[in-house]
C-alpha cells in the first residue's frame, strides 16, 4: 500500500463557497486572493476530481490524505466564518471517492473540541491538521490543548502545515512565501513542540510538513545555545513535500529512517522518491505512514 500523506484538492462545493466570499480568502473564477500573497491563478485541472483520482490510482497510491490549505487562513477566521467554511470542507471532501481521505480542520481562535471529536469519529478522517501559526510558541501548545487532546483521545495523529503568510512586498518573487515564512513557521512550531508538546501530550503522534522546515538539522546550533535535541521522539514524524534526496538524507542522519513519511503537496509539488534504496522507499511510502496514522508497528 502506497501512501501520500499530504495533498490538496478542492471539491466543487468548497470552491463555490470561496467564490461567494467578499473578504479574504476568496476566489474570483480561478484567481485566489489572500492578504499576504499576490493573486494566484489556480489551475482548474488541479481540482478536477476525476482526473486526479485516475492519476493517483494509475500511480499505485491506495491512500491519499487531503488537507485544507492552511495558508488560506480559514482556521484563523472569526469563529462563525471559520466553522462554516470548515464544515463545507469536511462535508464535501468526505464525499470524494477512494483513494482520498482527509485531515480534519478546526477553528483555532475559538476552539470547539466537541465539534472536532464528532469529525474525528469518521473512518475516512485520518487525523487533525493544525496551522503552524497556531503552534508558534510553547504557550500556543496550551492554547491548542482542547484540540490536541481530542486527537490524542481518538488515537489519531496531528499534521502541522504552514499557515497564512504575512503581507510581503509586491515586488518579491512568487516563491517568497514558500521559502521564507512557511519554512520559519514550521521551524517555530517544531521548536515549540520540542519544548512543551510532548510533556503535555505523551501519546500524541504528530507530523510536520516539509521536514519541519529542516528544524532538526539545527541541532548543533541548538546545543551551542544551551538547548539539546535529546533522544529521537518515536511519535514525531517528518513529511517530505518539496524536498528531495539531499535534504531527506540529511534528516535521516539526524532523526533516522523511521520518522520519514511521504507527502507530495500535490498539485503544488509532485511525489518524489529520493532513491535511497528499496528498503527506505518501503519505509517512507508504506511502513512509516502506517505507523503515523494507526500506531501500527513499522
Amino acid at each position: 500500500m502506497l501512501f501520500d500523506c499530504h495533498q490538496h484538492l478542492w471539491p466543487e462545493r468548497f470552491v463555490a463557497a470561496l467564490r461567494e466570499r467578499d473578504t479574504y480568502p476568496y476566489l474570483r473564477e480561478w484567481t485566489l486572493f489572500l492578504p499576504g500573497e499576490a493573486p494566484y491563478e489556480v489551475d482548474p485541472a488541479a481540482h478536477d476530481v476525476t482526473r486526479r483520482r485516475e492519476r493517483e490510482l494509475a500511480e499505485g497510491r491506495e491512500r491519499v490524505l487531503l488537507s485544507l490549505s492552511s495558508p488560506l487562513g480559514i482556521e484563523h477566521l472569526p469563529a462563525g466564518d471559520a466553522a462554516e467554511l470548515i464544515t463545507i470542507w469536511h462535508e464535501s471532501a468526505l464525499e470524494l471517492p477512494d483513494p482520498f481521505e482527509i485531515w480534519a480542520a478546526a477553528p483555532v481562535g475559538d476552539p470547539d473540541p466537541s465539534a472536532l471529536a464528532k469529525v474525528l469519529r469518521e473512518d475516512r478522517v485520518a487525523g487533525l491538521q493544525l496551522p503552524a501559526t497556531a503552534l508558534a510558541e510553547p504557550d500556543d501548545i496550551a492554547r491548542m490543548r482542547p484540540l490536541l487532546e481530542e486527537a490524542e483521545a481518538a488515537g489519531k495523529p496531528v499534521l502541522v502545515h504552514p499557515g497564512p503568510a504575512p503581507a510581503c512586498a509586491p515586488d518579491l518573487p512568487s516563491w517568497w512565501p514558500a521559502l521564507v515564512p512557511y519554512v520559519a513557521q514550521q521551524q517555530s512550531a517544531w521548536l515549540a513542540w520540542h519544548i512543551a508538546g510532548r510533556r503535555a501530550h505523551p501519546g500524541l503522534r504528530i507530523a510536520f510538513v516539509a521536514l519541519a522546515g529542516l528544524a532538526p538539522l539545527h541541532h548543533e546550533r541548538l546545543a551551542a545555545r544551551g538547548g539539546a535535541l535529546g533522544p529521537v521522539d518515536p511519535f514525531v514524524y517528518y513529511e517530505t513535500s518539496s524536498y528531495g534526496t539531499r535534504a531527506i538524507d540529511a534528516m535521516v542522519r539526524v532523526v533516522g529512517v523511521d520518522p520519514i513519511v511521504h507527502g507530495s503537496d500535490r498539485p503544488y509539488a509532485e511525489p518524489v522518491d529520493p532513491g535511497l534504496g528499496a528498503a527506505f522507499t518501503h519505509a517512507m511510502f508504506t511502513a512509516n505512514p502506517r505507523h503515523l496514522l494507526n500506531g501500527e508497528p513499522r
